[in-house]
């Protein structure tokens, strides 16, 4: 049995969510889901320090 390779993505909210955020990163990360093990964050304000 071959391992998922793993993948780490993180989103820095601007607002509101939209159609930018569904179809640059939203969606392509729901699909990567059956190939990869992935784990995702979300960096708010420790992200800009």
């Amino acid at each position: 049995m071959t391992e998922k390779k793993r993948s780490l993505s993180g989103i820095k909210p601007t607002g509101t969510p939209h159609l930018g955020n569904y179809l640059g990163m939203i969606k392509p990360a729901i699909k990567m889901q059956a190939t990869h093990q992935t784990f995702y964050f979300i960096a708010d304000y420790h992200a800009l320090t």
